[in-house]
């Protein structure tokens, strides 16, 4: 079995992912069909001052289909509710995309719900306000870590610029 990507309508993803399996289901074609993905991945957000960790889509509209390319099987995805079509290929043949895109995409998957992603980008350079700690005012991005989900931030104590680690749930835009 080859792995495929097609287009879906966006924010219909797990809609079309559900109404595929129906109809492999009724139609008996299990045996053609493998895994059918939606990749998403976990990210983290301050709202309220509780964190609350939320699923996002990494490529909204498309979900990853593993299946046996037939007449059949090619058919019953395409005559799927809110499926464009293939990603790849011609309209009559698509093209399977690389087993290393698949892996990096699975890899991708599996990594981001052991380590949820900030919902923020921050920039070096930018202004942000600091919502939680002793130093509860505005401060400028000095340097980002993103693997370690923290910030250094210069603050004004004392009339003086002074560098604080603070993590990302500690601030936030302004």
């Amino acid at each position: 079995m080859d792995w495929f990507v097609i287009q879906a309508y966006s924010g219909y993803e797990v809609k079309v992912k559900a109404a595929l399996e129906e109809k492999i289901q009724l139609e008996g074609l299990g045996d053609k069909f493998g895994e059918i993905l939606v990749p998403t991945e976990q990210i983290v957000e301050l709202k309220s001052g509780t964190k609350k960790t939320t699923e996002r889509k990494f490529f909204p509209g498309y979900i990853l289909i593993q299946m046996e390319l037939e007449d059949d099987t090619w058919q019953l995805v395409k005559q799927t509710p809110r499926v464009s079509g293939f990603v790849g290929g011609t309209k009559e043949k698509p093209l399977p995309i690389s087993e290393d895109d698949v892996d990096n995409i699975i890899n991708r998957i599996e990594v981001g719900e052991d380590a949820p992603a900030p919902r923020t980008i921050y920039e070096p350079g930018e202004v942000i306000r600091v919502c939680d700690g002793p130093f509860k005012h505005s401060g400028v991005v000095e340097n980002v870590d993103y693997e370690r989900n923290s910030v250094k931030v210069a603050v004004q104590i004392l009339g003086r610029s002074t560098p604080v680690q603070l993590n990302f749930m500690q601030i936030e835009k302004t």
